[in-house]
């Protein structure tokens, strides 16, 4: 890959971020030498890598491979039959327990994930647990050997505590000798080369026979040590020298286990440092909000709602740019500090950290395209040490690029032949731009030459973009607008800076009338698109009101079907009830009719079975039939005027007085467009006033809707849950809020394998109060979060 077009892009910025990411040396390594690919499956394969692992960050949280250090000279040592310290094998050590940490990371909770890339690295590690386990038995700290360590090492030490404690005795009987003790500068027990001594004064050193060590700077003290205690001293000595022997054979017993895993311990070095990288990845795509971009070999670009990685992300104005479909070269124009130059660099970053297996900050289901070599001449070029102009040193570079480019590269030119007599320098660009177009080359442009809007206008396979600028705030907006070309704005934003506006004046006489036709076009499409994106906006909304309506209407018809339905169900119920009781009470009137004849009972008897089914006949006939009852009206209004509004108690109908009552109170009552007459002792006044008050009163649901919109939540977690759990909340907690009138909520699912988000999305179709759902924007968590609106 072109290292000009590197550093041009700042992929070594995005690498030094990347590094950041990496907890381990070997990690941090792998990153800095992380470069583009142009193999499609190398690059599908680290995509889906970085994916596979940000999937289990977002489900476990992140690992850290802290402590790592590469065990290869160990293991060339070992191979040539050396022994390891302890510090060398406590690295080891080390290694084996960021195995074990990562082997347990591993290993997954739910038996319903898929499988995915990384799978095969994790089975791969070896914890080697008797190894590990062995040497963290033996060796305490670097300088500290377990005395369990061995038989042997046991042994000795314990005789080196028993010497010790009979020199001591020895010592002591010395110092709490009175005649000895006044032979002693200090009545304490030191050492000297390694043996006990005692600090005599020097003029009584014939007085305490013994071998002398060391005397005090001044020559007033000599340090003896005791004839008593010699031989011990010496057995000390020698137990020491035992005890070292006995360390060199645990550690060579260690080093010989450690040589017999050296393959093992290699590969996990290997596949730790792999996954550091990995993982490196992944932390870099969730700290930027990275996807992993859809590849093809086409040529076809097309990023949706893109992000310059190294911009303030609070800032930044994301993109839309696509290229390769229907043209291959992009000319960008538009005022400077429009954002035009962040534009070429995004595309072109993207590109080179994609075939990185890097993600990129944009949109989901956003294309790249597989490119051998990205070539971008941008920024000053200007070299005094080589005598270049500027014009001179872009266009060495342009020639190097035209020499090597082919139609699989990717060309971004920067204000393309700037610098230089304009009319010369517009003739260069179109001349250049035409023969990379010829070749099939895809291209991005920036210009301010109006001669190459006009080429992009009229040649197929290009096309104009501009960077909008609100000509209302004097400002560039850094939007991408693709299809329209863009004005400069020159005379615009020399007046927001200050400039005289007769100087202004005076510069708009002095441009050609064909370029003043040119920039008026070009204003009157910026007006057509914005009065054409402001009616799509309105269209859309209309269509919206439409499809609710439609949903409403079709809910209404479903409920008034569902109404229906049950209606004639518990008819058809009481029906069947009915029926069955008439049966059995026919059938036992025939049964008794039989047995009065057969046993000729009195007629007494027969008269109350005979009441008895009469009873029960009437209550049944007052069951089925429909009696109303005459309601006595205790509210007769005293004095009617006309057009005071009543209601008909015996049709429960709302009217107005149409005339005054007769002598018998009959009168007419106006009700809609029928007109009823009645009498005044079936009607009541109604009190349009009072009505406010009544709906004032709060029921025990207005209290409940009250407390629900309290305590209720505009969000749900579902992350880490799984598919059954996450919808058991998910439907309690869309009841609660429909309850308290919510008008939207914000689901978090995460990203992850998309497998709880599909299944969200699937239960919120099925439900009936919810009007629409989709994806959260940038900002609102993306393809991590749903927005659920209610009816």
């Amino acid at each position: 890959m072109n290292q000009k077009a590197l550093k041009v892009l700042e992929y070594d910025k995005i690498i030094q971020l990347l590094a950041e990411q990496a907890t381990s040396d070997a990690g941090k390594k792998r990153c800095l030498e992380l470069v583009p690919m142009t193999d499609k499956q190398l690059i599908t394969d680290a995509q889906a890598q970085t994916a596979d692992a940000l999937s289990r960050i977002y489900r476990k949280g992140s690992i850290s491979f802290g402590g790592l250090k590469d065990p290869g000279f160990q293991m060339k040592r070992l191979e040539i039959g050396g022994c390891l310290n302890a510090a060398e094998l406590l690295s080891i050590c080390t290694l084996l327990e960021i195995t074990r940490r990562a082997k347990a990371y591993s290993r997954e909770n739910r038996d319903d994930l898929p499988a995915d890339s990384l799978d095969v690295l994790f089975a791969g590690l070896e914890p080697l647990t008797p190894l590990l386990e062995e040497i963290r038995r033996c060796i305490l700290a670097e300088d500290e050997i377990s005395d369990d360590a061995s038989p042997a090492l046991h042994s000795v030490r314990r005789t080196i505590r028993n010497i010790n404690d009979k020199i001591h005795g020895a010592m002591n009987n010395l110092l709490n000798s009175s005649t000895t003790r006044s032979y002693l500068q200090d009545a304490v027990i030191t050492m000297r080369n390694g043996r006990y001594c005692l600090p005599v004064k020097a003029e009584y050193k014939g007085q305490v026979p013994g071998m002398i060590h060391d005397q005090s700077s001044t020559g007033s003290t000599l340090f003896i040590e005791p004839m008593s205690v010699v031989k011990l001293n010496n057995d000390l000595k020698e137990a020491f020298l035992k005890e070292q022997e006995a360390i060199e054979a645990v550690l060579a017993e260690l080093s010989n286990l450690t040589a017999q895993y050296a393959a093992y311990l290699l590969d996990n070095y290997r596949i730790l440092a792999d996954l550091d990288f990995i993982f490196a990845k992944a932390n870099l795509a969730k700290i930027q909000n990275g996807m992993a971009p859809i590849f093809n070999t086409e040529g076809r670009i097309r990023i949706r709602q893109g992000r310059h990685p190294l911009l303030d992300p609070k800032k930044v104005v994301p993109i839309d740019v696509h290229l390769g479909d229907t043209f291959h070269l992009l000319i960008i124009t538009g005022p400077n500090t429009g954002g035009k130059t962040v534009s070429l660099k995004t595309v072109g970053l993207f590109t080179l950290m994609g075939q990185a297996g890097l993600h990129i900050p944009a949109k989901d289901r956003s294309e790249l395209a597989i490119f051998d070599d990205v070539y971008a001449d941008i920024g000053d070029e200007q070299s005094i040490e080589q005598s270049l102009s500027t014009f001179s040193s872009h266009m060495t570079n342009i020639v190097s690029i035209l020499k090597h480019a082919t139609p699989q590269s990717l060309v971004l030119f920067d204000e393309l032949c700037a610098g230089t007599d304009p009319d010369e320098g517009a003739a260069l660009a179109i001349s250049i731009l035409d023969r990379l177009r010829q070749d099939g080359i895809r291209t991005m442009a920036t210009t301010h030459y109006s001669e190459i809007k006009l080429y992009a206008l009229s040649t197929t396979g290009v096309e104009n973009a501009c960077c909008e600028f609100s000509v209302q705030t004097l400002s560039p907006t850094y939007r991408l607008l693709i299809g329209i070309p863009g004005k400069s704005n020159a005379f615009a934003i020399s007046s927001k800076i200050g400039l005289p506006t007769d100087l202004i004046e005076d510069a708009k006489t002095r441009i050609t009338k064909e370029n003043e036709n040119f920039e008026d076009v070009i204003a009157d499409l910026e007006q057509s698109r914005l009065t054409i994106e402001k009616e799509q906006a309105e269209i859309n909304r209309y269509k919206e009101e439409a499809a609710s309506l439609k949903k409403q209407l079709e809910e209404k018809q479903e409920r008034l079907n569902r109404s229906r339905d049950r209606v004639l169900q518990e008819a058809n119920q009481q029906a069947a009830a009915i029926l069955k009781e008439a049966k059995d009470l026919a059938d036992e009137t025939i049964r008794n009719f039989h047995k009065y004849g057969k046993t000729h009972m009195d007629a007494s008897a027969m008269e109350k079975d005979r009441e008895k089914i009469r009873k029960k006949m009437a209550k049944a006939q007052s069951k089925s039939s429909i009696q109303k009852k005459e309601q006595i009206n205790h509210n007769v209004p005293k004095k009617l005027r006309l057009g005071d509004s009543v209601k008909i108690l015996s049709m429960n109908l709302k009217g107005t007085v149409h005339t005054l009552p007769d002598a018998k109170g009959n009168l007419f009552v106006q009700a809609g467009i029928l007109r009823y007459q009645t009498n005044i002792r079936d009607l009541i006044l109604v009190n349009d006033d009072a009505t406010p008050a009544v709906h004032n009163t709060k029921t025990g649901a207005g209290k409940l809707k009250m407390s629900k919109s309290l305590s209720v939540s505009p969000e749900i977690n579902l992350i880490g849950k799984t598919v059954d759990e996450a919808l058991m909340e998910l439907d309690k907690y869309l009841d609660d809020a429909y309850l308290a009138h919510l008008k939207s909520v914000r689901i978090v699912h995460g990203k992850g394998t998309g497998a709880l988000r599909k299944a969200v999305q699937g239960h919120l179709k099925r439900q009936k109060y919810v009007k629409a759902f989709h994806l959260g924007e940038f900002g609102e968590g993306d393809a991590g979060v749903t927005i659920a609106e209610f009816e």
